[in-house]
C-alpha cells in the first residue's frame, strides 16, 4: 500500500470511528497532535478539561476547556473558516468530579472559583446542579450558569478576571 493510499485509508477509518462514537453518544478523544482551534494548545495534555464539538459530518474540534469551547461556539468562523453553528451535532465537556463526558448543553458551569483550568479562570463543568452547588461552596465560586446563561462576552471576562 502506498503512503498516499495508507493516509486515505486511515482518514476513512478515523471518520468512521468518529461517526460511530457520535452515534453511540460518546465524543471522540483528542489525539496527541490535536490543537485547540482557539488558543493553539495541545488538548491531550489536559484530559481533565477536554471539551469537544462534533459536527454532523463526523469531524470534531477539541478544546482545552469549556471557556475556549464557548468562544468557538459564539463565533466558529473566526477560528475555523467555513464552520457554522448549525452544522454542529453535539457539544461535550468533561465533568470536573467524575471526568466523564457530559452533554455541554445539559451541564452546569461554575465561574469565579479557586480552581483554574489550563488557560486560567474557567467554566468548571458539572453534570448536575447539585454538584455545581457543592463545587461552588467548596471552591469559593461566584456563580452557577446553565449553558443558555453563558453570554458571548463572558469568556473574555473570565480571561480578564471581570466575572
Amino acid at each position: 500500500m502506498s503512503g498516499r493510499t495508507a493516509r486515505w485509508f486511515g482518514a476513512i477509518l478515523l471518520a468512521a470511528w468518529v461517526a460511530l462514537a457520535a452515534a453511540q453518544g460518546l465524543p471522540p478523544k483528542p489525539g496527541p497532535k490535536d490543537l485547540c482551534p482557539v488558543c493553539g494548545m495541545l488538548v491531550s495534555k489536559y484530559p481533565n478539561w477536554v471539551a469537544t464539538i462534533v459536527y454532523k459530518d463526523g469531524h470534531a474540534h477539541h478544546f482545552d476547556g469549556a471557556k475556549d469551547m464557548f468562544k468557538f461556539w459564539f463565533d466558529p468562523a473566526k477560528f475555523a473558516a467555513g464552520h457554522k453553528r448549525e452544522d454542529m451535532a453535539a457539544l461535550w465537556v468533561t465533568d470536573f468530579y467524575n471526568l466523564q463526558a457530559v452533554d455541554a448543553r445539559k451541564a452546569w458551569y461554575v465561574i469565579g472559583s479557586d480552581v483554574l483550568g489550563p488557560m486560567g479562570h474557567e467554566f468548571v463543568p458539572l453534570a448536575t446542579k447539585e454538584d455545581a452547588a457543592d463545587f461552588l461552596k467548596d471552591h469559593k465560586g461566584r456563580r452557577i450558569l446553565s449553558f443558555d446563561q453563558v453570554t458571548k462576552d463572558l469568556p473574555a471576562k473570565l480571561d480578564d478576571g471581570r466575572f
